[in-house]
């Protein structure tokens, strides 16, 4: 192979990496579809940074079920929380929502403010408890014990008042810092958007989010994409984990 040859191979290899990973920050390739595509039940989980919805036109993109965010922490309430439960509900999707725990306030303060917000609707899906680390946590990780004294009485406050154990979602760090072989009776919603995911005690996910690099019709808001998850089984097992 000559000098410009090989000069010319390697710039090309070089600009097909530039163009592989412009492609796969702006969602047009992800790997992970895959994968996930061996999975028939599919969802997706929104907030507000999707803005307002049109729940008929999502629920009309081949999906299953959705989780809607509804609270962070004691206080907050995601501002498009009520108007997308009520219209989300409608739909022919299972749908449920989610509370975003945070390490800054008690445990059983996070789940009255849930209970105060998510109406105990039969036939819609658990709870899900977010736990994953945010803003100086990245850096400076809760000790275990101060996130078990936080999500323990969360999780049992959630379980009372709704009469179901809730799905906890976390990402991969969160999972082996707190939840590695814990809580063997709570569903696992597992975040994995490089690879598939492999949880590091053996256990089995219920959930997997595996893009948070889709785009669907169907919103507008400032965050342009929107999170894809799969459930582990049929979508009749998905509905026999709702509220009865």
């Amino acid at each position: 192979m000559s000098a410009r040859t090989a000069l010319w191979t390697s710039a090309a290899g070089v600009t097909l990496v530039a163009v592989l990973g412009v492609l796969v920050a702006q969602g047009v390739v992800w790997p992970n579809r895959i994968l996930a595509a061996r999975h028939d039940v599919r969802g997706v989980d929104v907030s507000h940074y999707q803005g307002e919805i049109d729940w008929d036109v999502l629920a009309a993109q081949d999906l299953d079920f959705a989780w809607i965010k509804a609270t962070e922490g004691a206080s907050h309430t995601d501002p498009r929380f009520a108007a997308s439960w009520a219209s989300a509900t409608e739909t022919d999707l299972l749908v449920g929502a989610y509370h975003f725990m945070s390490f800054e306030s008690p445990g059983a303060d996070q789940a009255a403010h849930l209970a105060a917000e998510v109406p105990v609707t039969p036939g819609t899906l658990p709870p899900v408890i977010d736990l994953e680390l945010y803003g100086s946590y990245f850096e400076n990780q809760p000790a275990p014990g101060e996130v078990h004294a936080i999500l323990d009485p969360l999780v049992a406050g959630i379980e009372e008042h709704y009469g179901a154990a809730p799905i906890v979602y976390a990402t991969e760090e969160a999972y082996d810092l707190y939840l590695a072989d814990r809580y063997p009776d709570l569903p696992i919603w597992i975040r994995s958007v490089a690879w598939a995911p492999r949880l590091s005690d053996g256990r089995d996910w219920t959930v997997w989010q595996y893009s948070n690099r889709d785009r669907l019709p169907g919103y507008g808001g400032v965050e342009p994409y929107i999170d894809m998850n799969v459930f582990a089984g049929t979508r009749e097992e998905l509905q026999a984990l709702a509220l009865r």
